[in-house]
């Protein structure tokens, strides 16, 4: 293991430490931010943890985090210190940290814990993808007429033209958060998709996706981008969904 997958572990060891501490506690803390969607204390927890850690660690690195921002280039952890934090409010298991090592632009190392689900995903640059220390692989579906189709989002959200695509494929679920995208690096789910993502939701799962053969861009076929939309799937059957998408 490298020494940057290795810090990684650490980093998401200390996170699932606390996060599990506090899921489904009854006196668990919760607030509203601005955009209306929920933080939680161990949200802010776990991003500060990940702050301390990267801080006392010496590798002169940076943290940039949902919920304190922080560097804006350079070398940088991008954080997501629970993603799907509706679901962790809720008592239910879907939820992750998000972990990405940024250099000079460019994601090397990722990770996604999701300990209650017992799961743990990572990838780095040009050493493929694994889950729980396997390999991991995306599926070879190659048309959207049989492939698993996902988004986050409730449906009414999203634009008609997802309905369009959901209704051309084989199957169409909601698998929600982080959860969708690593699934289609494991082969199970085909096409995720949201209509809105911000940097620390996709930079982690996008290298995991890509080390485990698949694609990510907008819907429109560009490179992601913070507060645009995103779209993962296999490879194969990205062109048709995105044109799809955009029709």
């Amino acid at each position: 293991m490298s020494r940057d997958l290795d810090f990684a572990h650490r980093l998401a060891d200390a996170c699932d430490t606390l996060t599990m501490a506090r899921f489904r506690a009854l006196d668990l803390h919760v607030d509203t931010k601005p955009d209306l969607s929920p933080v939680s204390e161990a949200d802010r927890a776990a991003e500060e943890a990940v702050r301390s850690l990267v801080a006392s660690s010496g590798r002169g690195e940076e943290v940039f985090g949902e919920e304190e921002g922080g560097a804006e280039g350079g070398t940088r952890w991008i954080v997501d210190p629970i993603d799907g934090t509706k679901s962790y409010v809720r008592g239910a298991p879907v939820w992750a940290t998000l972990l990405a090592l940024e250099r000079e632009g460019e994601v090397v190392c990722a990770l996604a814990s999701a300990p209650a689900l017992g799961r743990r995903w990572w990838a780095e640059r040009g050493g493929g993808a694994f889950a729980e220390g396997s390999p991991i692989r995306v599926s070879g579906v190659a048309q959207v007429a049989d492939a698993a189709v996902s988004c986050t989002d409730v449906a009414w959200r999203m634009p008609p033209s997802f309905h369009t695509l959901a209704a051309s494929a084989w199957s169409a679920r909601g698998y929600p958060d982080f959860w969708q995208y690593c699934l289609i690096a494991e082969g199970t789910v085909d096409i995720g998709c949201d209509p809105v993502m911000a940097l620390w939701d996709f930079a982690g799962v996008r290298l995991i996706i890509e080390e485990a053969g698949g694609r990510c861009t907008t819907f429109a076929g560009g490179e992601p981008a913070h507060g645009e939309s995103f779209l993962a799937t296999n490879g194969l059957v990205h062109d048709e969904a995105s044109r799809i998408l955009c029709g």
